[in-house]
C-alpha cells in the first residue's frame, strides 16, 4: 500500500467561498470523486492521498482555483464536470477564454461545456442563431447574457425577448386580471434570467424605457426591429407563420437567437412547429447558424441529465 503524500496549492486571489462552496459542498464533492482529502486553510488548499490520486486531483483543483479567481460561482456539478474532463476547462478553446461580462453585477458568465462554447461563438459570429437542445443546457441563459452584454457595450440599442404566451395559440382569456397579468406568468423565465444579470434598479429603468422589452410572440407583428438583439424562446411552440413573421422583423444591425427543444412540442401537430420548419428550410443561408446542444451540455442538477436520457431511451430517440 503506497504512503500518502501531501501537496499544497496556492489559491491566492481566488474567492474562497466560491472555491469551497456553501457548507464546503464543492470540497466534499471533490473528495468524493477524486478519493483525495482536501483542506482549505487561508489562501492554500492541501491535498492528501496516494501519489497517483493526488496527481490527477491536482489538475481538477487547479481548474477550480482558476475559475474561483475569475469570479465564477462554482457548484458541485462544476466539480464533477471538471473531473470528467480530467481537469480540463471546456471554457478554454483555441480562441482563449470566452467571457460574457455583465456590467454592474461584477459577474462573468462563461460556457461550461464544449457545446455551450460553440453556441456562444455562433452567437458572436452570426446574425441569426438557432439553438436546439434539451432543458438545462443553458440555451436561454447564455442568449440573455449575450443580449445584456451587447446592450451594455452599445452594440445594439435594445433587447427584445419574446416567447409564446401559452404553449400553443396564445389563448390568454382564461387567466384572471388585465392583459399584463395574463401574460406575465408565461414570460417569467425571461424575467428570471434578467434578474441575475442586471441590478434590479437598472433592469426596471430599462424595461420602463423599453430598452429591454419582454413580450408574447403576437406583439411582434407589424414591427421593424433595427439595432436590436432579439431572442425567441420556446420556439418549438411557435407556429410556422409566427416564426416567419418574427424572422422578417429584423432590421439593420439586428441579430436574433431562436431557442427551442424539439422534444417538448405542445402544438396540436408536430409539423406545425416553426422550429421544425426553419431546421428544414434555413440551412445553407450565410449568416444563419444552427447549434445543437446535447444532454452532455446539461448544467442543471445531475439528475436532469439522467432524466433526459431516460426519456430519450423510452421514446426510442
Amino acid at each position: 500500500m503506497s504512503e500518502d503524500i501531501k501537496h499544497r496549492l496556492s489559491a491566492e486571489g481566488a474567492d474562497l467561498l466560491a472555491l469551497s462552496g456553501v457548507n464546503d459542498l464543492n470540497l466534499i464533492e471533490f473528495e468524493r470523486i477524486t478519493g483525495v482529502r482536501a483542506a482549505l486553510r487561508g489562501d492554500h488548499i492541501t491535498l492528501t492521498g496516494d501519489v497517483d490520486s493526488v496527481e490527477s486531483a491536482t489538475r481538477v483543483a487547479n481548474a477550480m482555483i482558476d475559475l474561483a479567481r475569475m469570479g465564477e460561482n462554482l457548484t458541485p456539478e462544476d466539480v464533477r464536470r471538471l473531473a470528467e474532463n480530467g481537469g480540463a476547462d471546456p471554457k478554454r478553446g483555441d480562441n482563449g477564454d470566452i467571457k460574457i461580462v455583465l456590467p454592474g453585477t461584477r459577474r462573468i458568465v462563461q460556457p461550461k461545456t464544449v457545446g455551450q462554447r460553440l453556441y456562444v461563438e455562433s452567437m458572436r459570429d452570426n446574425e441569426i442563431v438557432i439553438g436546439i437542445g434539451p432543458a438545462g443546457t443553458g440555451k436561454t441563459y447564455l442568449a440573455v447574457a449575450m443580449a445584456v452584454e451587447a446592450l451594455a457595450r452599445k452594440r445594439v440599442q435594445r433587447v427584445v425577448l419574446a416567447r409564446p404566451a401559452v404553449e400553443a395559440g396564445e389563448r390568454l382569456g382564461f387567466l384572471p386580471g388585465d392583459l399584463q397579468a395574463k401574460v406575465d406568468p408565461y414570460l417569467r423565465p425571461l424575467y428570471d434570467a434578467l434578474d441575475v444579470m442586471m441590478p434590479q434598479g437598472r433592469l426596471q429603468k430599462a424595461i420602463e424605457a423599453r430598452t429591454i422589452e419582454i413580450a408574447p410572440i403576437g406583439y411582434m407583428r407589424g414591427r421593424t426591429l433595427a439595432d436590436a438583439f432579439v431572442i425567441i424562446d420556446e420556439a418549438q411552440n411557435v407556429t410556422g407563420g409566427q416564426m416567419k413573421m418574427c424572422l422578417t422583423r429584423l432590421g439593420l444591425n439586428s441579430r436574433a437567437v431562436i431557442i427551442g427543444d424539439k422534444t417538448q412540442i405542445d402544438l396540436p401537430h408536430r409539423e406545425e412547429s416553426g422550429l421544425i420548419q426553419v431546421e428544414r428550410i434555413l440551412p445553407g443561408i450565410d449568416g444563419v447558424a444552427f447549434c445543437y446542444l446535447e444532454d452532455e451540455d446539461v448544467v442543471r442538477h445531475r439528475l436532469v441529465r439522467e432524466i433526459i436520457r431516460a426519456y430519450a431511451e423510452d421514446q426510442g430517440v
